[in-house]
Parts: C-alpha cells; sequence; structure tokens
C-alpha cells in the first residue's frame, strides 16, 4: 500500500469509530431510558391497594350479633384454633385493618373464615364482617365487626357472651352509637369445650386474644366488658382496671368520675383494692408489653342490660370511646 493510500485510510477511519460508537450510545441510551423509566414506574406502585370486601348484605346489625351469641351453649363443643389457622386469621385480620379486604379474604378462606361487608338497614352504617363461612370449628372462633368508614380508633371486647349475661348487648351498643369502632366477639360459651378452654380472656390460643393483639399492634385502645353476679360483691356497681398495669391514663380515670356523678358505685383498681381486677387478663398482659391503653370493666348486672344503672353505665363508656375517636 502506498503512503498515500496509508494516509487516506487513517482519515478515513476515525469517521466510521465516531458513526459507531455514536450509533452505540444512542441505542443504550435507549435503553436505558426505558429501564430507568420502567423503574421508576415499579417503585411508584403501592404493594397493596385498599380494596372492599366481594361480599355484601343489607342487615339489621344489632339483631345479626345477638342472634349469633344466643346461639352459645355452655354444654357446646369448642376447640381452639391451631397454630397455623391463628397465623392465617391474624394476618387477615391485620390486612383488613390496612385496608386490603382482598387479601383478607384470600387468608381468611383456606380456615373457614370470611370477610362482608355489611349495611346496618337502621342506621345506614357500613361495617366490616369477619365470621365463619360454613358449619365447621370457626363458627366458635367468634367475630370481629369494624367501622367501615372511618380508620379504627377504639375497640371493645366481649369475651364471655350470655355467660356474663348482656355484656354482648353493651357490645354492639357501643359499636352503633360511637363511630370509629371494632367489636370483638368470643364465639363460644366460656364453660363451652373441655375444662377452660373456652375462657379466651385468660388463654393465648384464641382468635380472639389473636384478634386483639393485631388491634393492639397497632394502637388501638380497648376496654373489655364483663360482668359479675350480685353474690360476688355488693359493695360496688363497677370495677375498673387497667389489667396488669398499676396506673391509668386520664381518660380512664374520667371515666371513674363520670360514673360516679352519675351515681354508680366504683371501684379503682389502679388506686385502691378490688375484686375482679383483670391482673391475670391475657389480653391486658399483652396489652402492657405493646405499651398499649386496655381498660377491664365488671358491671354488677344492674349496671348491665335496661334500667337506669345500665344507661348511665353505657353513656359512660360511650365517653370514653368517643375521647378516643378524636385522637
Amino acid at each position: 500500500m502506498s503512503p498515500k493510500h496509508v494516509h487516506m485510510s487513517l482519515i478515513a477511519d476515525p469517521a466510521s469509530t465516531i458513526t459507531r460508537q455514536s450509533r452505540f450510545v444512542c441505542v443504550f441510551g435507549l435503553i436505558g431510558a426505558i429501564l430507568a423509566l420502567t423503574g421508576c414506574q415499579a417503585s411508584s406502585e403501592p404493594s397493596a391497594e385498599p380494596s372492599q370486601p366481594k361480599a355484601r348484605e343489607l342487615v339489621d346489625l344489632r339483631g345479626r350479633i345477638l342472634a349469633y351469641t344466643g346461639d352459645l351453649d355452655p354444654d357446646g363443643p369448642y376447640a381452639p384454633p391451631d397454630d397455623e389457622q391463628r397465623a392465617r386469621l391474624a394476618r387477615g385480620v391485620g390486612s383488613l385493618l390496612e385496608g386490603n379486604a382482598r387479601e383478607a379474604e384470600r387468608l381468611l378462606a383456606p380456615v373457614g373464615l370470611g370477610v362482608t361487608r355489611l349495611t346496618d338497614t337502621d342506621s345506614g352504617r357500613r361495617y366490616d364482617e369477619i365470621a365463619a363461612t360454613g358449619s365447621g370449628e370457626s363458627t366458635r372462633w367468634g367475630r370481629l365487626y369494624l367501622n367501615a368508614d372511618s380508620r379504627v380508633r377504639w375497640s371493645a371486647q366481649v369475651p364471655h357472651p350470655v355467660s356474663d349475661r348482656d355484656t354482648e348487648e353493651l357490645g354492639v351498643r357501643l359499636l352503633e352509637d360511637t363511630p370509629g369502632g371494632a367489636l370483638v366477639l368470643a364465639g363460644a360459651h366460656r364453660r363451652a369445650g373441655r375444662g377452660d378452654a373456652a375462657d379466651v380472656a385468660h388463654r393465648e390460643d384464641s382468635a380472639f386474644h389473636h384478634i386483639v393483639l393485631e388491634l393492639q399492634e397497632r394502637g388501638v385502645p380497648g376496654i373489655q366488658l364483663h360482668g359479675f353476679a350480685e353474690s360476688t360483691t355488693d359493695r360496688y356497681d363497677a370495677v375498673l382496671s387497667t389489667g396488669a398495669a398499676e396506673s391509668a391514663p386520664g381518660e380512664v380515670s374520667a371515666l371513674a368520675d363520670r360514673m360516679e356523678s352519675d351515681g354508680l358505685r366504683v371501684c379503682r383498681g389502679w388506686s385502691a383494692r378490688c375484686p375482679l381486677e383483670g391482673t391475670t387478663n391475657v389480653q391486658g398482659r399483652a396489652a402492657q408489653r405493646q405499651h398499649a391503653t386496655f381498660v377491664h370493666l365488671e358491671l354488677a348486672p344492674d349496671a348491665r342490660g335496661d334500667g337506669r344503672d345500665a344507661d348511665e353505665a353505657g353513656d359512660a363508656v360511650a365517653g370514653l370511646l368517643s375521647t378516643w375517636a378524636e385522637d
């Protein structure tokens, strides 16, 4: 090759090299832009979008709940959910509390539970219900009702429906009258099954306990409703305590003050020695570990059901829940 040809090739090669490099940069730049855009879109998508239950019913809420508790039998069968069933239940409840009803449905279906959006015929308010979908063991695990029109800010817990007479009625009243609530119901009579298997206030293997735990983990304060017989004590109409805790927040002291101003005789477990303080209550102990507010309320027969004392007690508790609902 002559020097002239060598010189010309040296001039031509850089130009072709620049052209190839330009094409290379353009192609890979375009790919990079596409990947970057895709990555941005993926990162902006929520992991779980809010969803509503597929099942919907128009119901008399009070009638529906009291019909369920009315069938509880002290001689009936009861077996708690096993470890895997409790884990599924807890995850399902957690999903529903976070607004993902479809995920809750998916998790709960294998253990015989479902989610239904209820509209109360009397008030028009909407509630989400977790309840058994068949006739198996899950029918005796209890139910959860959540106000579907607002964030859950408080819970009322009924561990001994029928056994502690009229506590279930008080629970329904509180759910209906105060927004932002959750009602946790046990699904078996306290004396059902073997031994103390259905005494869910003192058992950590129950569906009831794990539902309450999910609420506590989200900072939802709760009041647990109990009833005592006249033979237990005639000195008090109500015994208020904070379970395993030895102090009470201001709103709980205010509840005791209001009850007393309405003529009810109240024993305050955080400042006096009271019967039935609930110090062995497992939901109360869990609340202390979670640093969640837990109130244990024992009511005399006249302070439950119908009558002036019952109205005064119910109104006072509703006032506490309204305070929690405002937080």
